[in-house]
This record gives C-alpha cells, structure tokens and sequence, in this order.
C-alpha cells in the first residue's frame, strides 16, 4: 500500500509505503529531517506536526520528548511515527538540517602549480595507405597519439586510460586529428577537441556535517568557484557511530551512504561548472579530504574496527583510485587522489589542516585546533608534531541543546547580557528560532559573566530570566511574549552540562598535549583555530568559559577552512602532496582516553573560567 505525504513548507510531497516512517519518507522525498541518533528513537530532533491525515498511536519514547501539549497539537517524532494513510506533515526550522550556512573560506596560499595532470596540445598524424605520394601508415589509434606526444611535447605516454580508448578513434577523427591531451603519470586520462580549455581540478573538504567544494584552474592553481552544502548522510545519523553502525548492517546501507556523498559532489561539481561556463566532463583530477571514517565511507571500506577499540583504520596510507570506481562524474581516466589518515579518528582533513597552515614549518610553540563534533587538536613544539581527537560531540552544531540548531537562517549567532535585557543577532537577520553553535557558547559565557552560572555549572537566579520548567531551571534568553506567543527559547541547566562536556573534552586534550610535551599553556605562542564553528566563536567568550586557554587575544588567529585549503594545495601541486604524506609520518598521535590522569584532567576541564 502506498500512500501521499506532503512536507510543508519545503514543498516536497510524494507517494511512499505506508509501513514505513515518516523518517524514512522524508530521507525518500528529500527531506532533510535533523535525526542525530539515525532513526533510534533516542535524540528527539525529528520533531513534526501532523497536519492532517492519520498516523500511528505515540509511543513512549515520543512522550519522553514531547510535551502532553505538544501531542496534542499534532507534533510527533518523525522516526517513530508511521502514517496510516495520506498526510499533510509540518517541518519546524529546527527540525531541518538545511538550507545552512556552510564555510568554505579558508587561508589564501600561493604556491607555484605542478599540477599533477597537464594538457599537451597535439596533431597526430591520419593513417593512410601506400601510395604515389605518402607512405604506408598502419598505425594504431593509441600508438599514433602516444608516439605524437613524443615527438611533438616530449612527454611520455605508456597507456591510456580504457575509458579515453573506447572514445579515441572517433574523437580524433571528428577534430581532424588535433587533440588536447590530459596526461597524469604517464597515463592519457582524457582527449579533449581543440581548442580546449585548461583542464580543472575539484578538492573537497568532505566534513561529517558539511561539505565544502572548490573547482579550481589546475595550470593556474586559481580558485574558479566555491560552494557548499550539507552532507546528505546526515540522514542516516548526526554522528559518525550512527552512520559507521548503519553501514555495518549490510553492503547495500553502506553502498546508499557512498552513494549520497557521490551524487552531492555530482551537484556541487555541475553547479560550480555552470557558474565557469564549464563541463564537469573537463575536471581531470579531484581531491577529498576527510576524518578516518567519512573517508572509510566514501570509499566503502570496512567501518566495523573503525568503531571498536582500539579504533584501527582499514587503510592509512594516501590513495589514488579512479573518479568513476566512486561515482564522480569527470573526465573520463580521472583520478581522485586522498591524502593519507593519521589514526582512527584523526584523519586526512587533518593533515590538510597542517598542510595548509605550515605548522610543521613553524618554530616555537604552536596549538592548531580544527573544532567539530570531533575536534582535531595538534600541538607543534620546535618541529615535534603531536595530535590527539577530542569528542566534543555536537553540541556546538546545536545538538544536545534544547533549543539548539545548526547554522541555519534565523539562529541566534551571537548575543550580550546587558543588565536583564538580551541584545542578539540572528542569521540572516530574521526572527529568532534558535541557537547555533556560537550563540551557545555566547549564551554560556554570558551567563557565567553575570554570575547567574557558577565555576562548577551550576545556574543561580536572575530576575526575571531564571525560571523553573519541567523540574529544571532554565535562563529565558526569548521570551513568549517577544516570540508572539511562540514558545520561549531558553537556555537550560542541562544546556550548561552539555557545553562543560563539549569544551571540556577539547580543554582535555590540550592539557595532555601539553603535559606530553613537558610545556605549560603560557608556553603557546600561537593559537590556530580552524573549521566552520571556529570561524564565528568570539575568541574571548571561549577563553571566558575555559574551552581555550587563558592567552592573550592577540595569539589567537581564525583560519576558517584550512582543511579546505590543504585539499587545493594537494590538487594543484605534487611537492604538497609528498609534504602531506611527510606530515603524516611526523604526526605523533595520543588516543586520549588512555592518557595518564585522563580522568583527573577531564573533572577539571570541566570548570567553567
């Protein structure tokens, strides 16, 4: 039995099985339904309202998240409920994962092209036939165009790639035999007609909750286009051990996870292409970068170690493999080349990150911290490189937090405690529905300023803002009465707990950076904070509630997406692609939980100030 189901306001409606939920109906409308706990029931975030049409009883677990009022008025969990026939479903703005404001700024590095593809324009000489005026010329296609490039380029081609032969004979033939040749390695990757335009590269930042691209000129190294998107496997799981478990269950869930990111950079890659009057069919060498596990699921490798103890990688080292073995649409020999992992939960894009700001080459004493559901943190001490993965979860996504969303059009982003009035600034300048990661941190920072919440995270009073809701105290940051009789957005004592934990595990790992370093915090001379989140905090907030280190301000620098960065450094140059292979060698990696006085050092990162 198949059933209608509309999803306002998005517009996106269709037929679906009714024994499935609407969880699963929205991810086959392309609905981008929030869900952290992929489908189990356990994260509250799918939250909808039924708007008309019958659905299935709630279950208990939708009563633990939803308020008897809000049953009442149609909200439901997505991932619990099943609609029993047609249905008109209402989608909140918190509710969704986009559209959302995603970073792909980043470090501007020049650095001299040694593309690792290059194209040679050539005029292979038309077989023939023995006769009065020319000689025999029996040659193959392959043969004439390898031995054209020789003589004509210097440039020596041993084969060419299967695809690009299946299409030689009548492409030479309808250009008049003038190509343009795309070699890499001494491989023919692509022939293009003449004249032809540079060939183009793609380097994508692949994140666990965005994705950044860039279309770049590979003869220039000149960033012709930049865009970005959520990643689609959200889906299936907010967090990397939902979407590792789902993948686990069988080859075809791992297979549609593959599949979501590929046909995401498919988009990505056409629209950036339109916006240069471009093919997608001209890009001749892509790179992507990710964390250990994004990576093991692009590529569809085994994820079931990668979430056990002692968390090993199926593979570490960088990798070439073909565009079309992972479903991009490019050139047709085109490779895809990713950067080596370092360990189970640090990864390419951290390397990028290190790549891209040159702390390697760095004398003294430099912290680089790339801020995430899992924050990469590396400490460069006079050429010694040392990283550690910090789960700092998703809170500073909005997840977690109740009234927390990502970065989405209408999030508070920043905001000030001055006397008991709250100035804010939402995204997009809109209506508040929310907070987003840096208005979190605000709002936390805030509150401890004013002496409402305590060192140890415990919330005061504040006339009128503290009030008690649901056996909780909770901070009123919009009220009722601001919102028009929507309900309050508030920031909870149990907001306060999750925050502790989020900065105080990435504190932690600092502080065993440094003591494995023999070095105290005075002794960083740089502070380095890379990502989408480390972008929009406000430095001094974060010094304020402990989550970086008590430094002066002027140490601190925002480098937005340098992992972004490092991945077109890699695409245009060979020479950066064996310093990130170096780099990834040098990087000595501590896995944290088993650090001496782990413990001891994670109770007190979890003091605020």
């Amino acid at each position: 039995m198949q059933v209608h189901i509309e999803f306002e306001p998005v517009g996106r409606r269709g037929t679906c099985p009714a024994d499935q939920s609407l969880l699963d109906c929205a991810r086959q409308l392309g609905v981008d339904l929030a869900n952290l706990c992929g489908g189990a029931g356990t994260c509250g975030r799918c939250k909808v309202q039924v708007l008309d049409g019958p659905v299935s009883d709630p279950t208990p677990r939708e009563r633990e998240f939803l308020a008897p009022q809000e049953l009442s008025e149609g909200y439901r969990l997505a991932c619990r409920t099943t609609p029993l026939s047609d249905c008109k479903i209402h989608v909140p703005p918190e509710s969704l994962t986009a559209p959302q404001r995603t970073q792909v700024e980043g470090l501007a590095i020049t650095v001299s092209p040694e593309p690792p593809v290059r194209a040679y324009p050539v005029h292979v000489p038309a077989p023939s036939l023995k006769d009065a005026d020319k000689a025999e010329d029996l040659r193959a296609d392959d043969q004439r165009l390898a031995e054209a490039l020789a003589q004509q380029q210097k440039v020596s081609a041993s084969c060419t790639d299967i695809e690009v032969l299946r299409d030689l004979s009548p492409r030479l033939r309808d250009a008049d035999w003038q190509a343009s040749v795309a070699v890499r390695d001494r491989e023919v990757v692509a022939l293009f007609p003449p004249p032809s335009s540079c060939p183009l590269g793609l380097a994508v930042d692949l994140g666990t909750t965005k994705i950044a691209a860039y279309l770049v000129d590979m003869e220039s190294g000149q960033t012709l286009a930049a865009q970005g998107t959520m990643n689609p496997q959200i889906a299936y799981g907010e967090d990397l051990v939902a979407r590792m478990a789902y993948a686990a269950k069988s080859p075809a869930k791992a297979a549609r996870l593959q599949e979501l990111v590929a046909e995401a950079l498919k988009q990505l890659a056409s629209e950036m292409c339109a916006q240069v009057d471009a093919d997608p069919a001209e890009i001749v060498e892509a790179v992507v970068v990710g964390n250990t596990a994004m990576h093991h699921l692009f590529l569809q490798l085994p994820v079931r170690q990668l979430a056990r103890a002692p968390y090993v990688p199926a593979v570490a080292s960088a990798l070439d493999v073909k565009t079309r073995d992972v479903g991009l649409r490019t050139a047709p020999g085109a490779y895809v080349h990713l950067l080596p992992n370092i360990a189970g939960f640090v990864g390419a894009d951290h390397v990028a990150m290190l790549l891209a700001t040159e702390i390697a080459q760095t004398e003294g004493v430099v912290l680089a911290l790339d801020i995430g559901t899992n924050t990469e943190v590396c400490l460069a001490s006079h050429g010694t490189m040392t990283s550690v993965s910090c789960a700092s979860g998703p809170a500073f996504e909005g997840a977690h937090i109740k009234h927390g969303m990502r970065a989405a059009r209408g999030a508070i982003e920043s905001l000030r405690l001055a006397g008991d009035r709250i100035e804010y600034q939402t995204i997009g300048g809109a209506s508040p529905v929310g907070l987003c990661g840096s208005g979190i941190l605000d709002s936390l920072a805030q509150l401890y300023q004013a002496g409402v919440v305590d060192a140890r995270g415990r919330m005061g009073d504040h006339h009128p803002r503290v009030r008690v809701s649901d056996r909780e105290r909770e901070f009123v940051l919009v009220s009722e009465e601001e919102r028009d009789g929507q309900p309050a957005i508030t920031f909870t004592q149990q907001d306060v707990r999750e925050l502790q934990l989020a900065k105080g595990a990435m504190r932690t790992g600092i502080q065993v950076l440094l003591e494995a370093n023999s070095l105290s915090a005075e002794d960083i001379e740089q502070v380095i904070i890379a990502g989408a989140f480390g972008t929009y905090i406000d430095v001094a907030n974060a010094v304020t509630v402990g989550m970086l280190p008590p430094l002066p301000l002027d140490r601190f620098r925002q480098v937005g997406n340098a992992a972004g960065t490092g991945a077109r450094l890699a695409l245009i140059s060979r020479s950066k692609r064996t310093e990130a292979q170096a780099i990834a060698s040098r990087v000595g990696y501590i896995e944290l939980a088993a650090a001496p006085r782990f413990a001891r050092t994670f109770a007190h990162a979890m003091y605020i100030g």
